[in-house]
């Protein structure tokens, strides 16, 4: 059972927490239905549309600045218990800050685990539904490019749309697919040829392919050296096929991963997005105890409004330790895992050093 001081610690933390959540997710509305409203504005759909896609790319967004909420909720949930203070009363219960840090941080770590099992798949779902929604009224709604484990799928109409082409490529490496098969159909979905070339060239959109064999009812068997394809995909296109990862939960995360490997595709992209999510929980856990500490030892600063600035640009700074970590993962500079968990352990020990003394007054 939860001691009483606990119960009370987890239930103004939660709170707090809550509040901020809150307003964060109508902020997120009131910025992004604009951009939304833009989006829509030369095509003929019902003002509803924006506001659809607004509500259903929130979580997302929300997903992406939780320790952000988590450090402003720790720094109000330390202002009332100053305010009120309820901090003096509990220090005079034998309670002291590392034991207040200790339970809300515990608690940081319990929810970052919901947010990574229940919250982050509900956010993915939805981005999954809004990207979707958003295809179907952009210019690119007659193509398709998805990888799975029968390899590299493409789906693509000709400039005049009578003629609709699917691709499959068995192995994707830099700039070139192998073991590539195309099948051109009419409008009415009836094949006019299949053509099999062994690698193929796709630096850019005019895609040259070697050793190739036409296949055709009306005609005979082709062989030719070289043939250029033109498509509305290069290399670079399909390098960017699930930039936005969000849209894909955890579980999918790791099929796509399995999936870029059985083409020969890297999967750094996919490995860093699923260590990021992993280490949530252990981010806003970070997170908490450096809003504890600033909050315990910048006490003396009767401005809680300046308290919250130096919050915000200590939240800042290590944003940015990470996002420049990732970099170097990203170019494969660092492993994936280091360029992910090396700031935590940074911050870690940043921590550790600041709670050796947080009882002192």
């Amino acid at each position: 059972m939860l001691k009483q001081y606990e119960y009370y610690l987890t239930k103004l933390f939660l709170k707090n927490i809550f509040i901020i959540f809150v307003v964060f997710i109508f902020l997120s509305f009131f910025l992004n239905i604009f951009e939304e409203i833009k989006y829509f504005e030369n095509k003929s759909n019902e003002l509803y549309y924006p506001i659809i896609l607004t509500i259903l790319n929130i979580p997302s967004i929300i997903f992406e600045i939780l320790p952000f909420i988590f450090l402003l909720g720790v720094m109000f949930f330390f202002i009332n218990l100053f305010e009120n203070e309820e901090i003096e009363l509990l220090r005079s219960n034998g309670i002291n800050n590392i034991k207040i840090t200790a339970t809300i941080s515990i608690v940081s770590l319990i929810t970052g685990i919901i947010f990574i099992v229940v919250y982050y798949s509900f956010s993915a779902n939805l981005k999954s539904l809004y990207l979707d929604i958003k295809y179907k009224y952009s210019d690119a709604g007659d193509y398709l490019a998805v990888v799975n484990e029968d390899g590299l799928w493409i789906k693509e109409k000709s400039q005049d749309g009578n003629t609709i082409f699917i691709v499959n490529a068995k192995t994707y490496k830099i700039d070139n697919l192998e073991s590539l098969k195309i099948i051109e159909l009419d409008k009415n979905y009836k094949l006019i040829n299949t053509i099999i070339s062994k690698k193929a060239s796709i630096m850019n959109k005019k895609w040259i392919l070697s050793d190739v064999k036409i296949y055709s009812d009306k005609k005979k068997t082709k062989n030719m050296e070289k043939f250029i394809y033109s498509s509305s995909f290069n290399s670079e296109i399909i390098s960017n096929l699930y930039s936005n990862l969000n849209s894909l939960n955890i579980f999918q995360l790791i099929k796509l991963k399995k999936n870029y490997q059985s083409i020969g595709y890297s999967a750094t992209e996919v490995k860093l997005h699923l260590n990021k999510i992993y280490s949530i929980p252990f981010y806003l856990t970070l997170t908490t105890i450096i809003g504890a500490l600033l909050m315990l030892k910048l006490n003396f600063i009767k401005s809680k409004f300046f308290l919250i600035v130096i919050g915000v640009l200590v939240s800042v700074i290590f944003y940015y330790i990470n996002y420049f970590s990732i970099l170097f993962g990203k170019n494969e500079t660092l492993p994936v895992e280091a360029s992910v968990w090396l700031p935590q352990i940074l911050i870690f020990l940043i921590c550790s050093l600041g709670l050796t003394k947080i009882n002192e007054n």
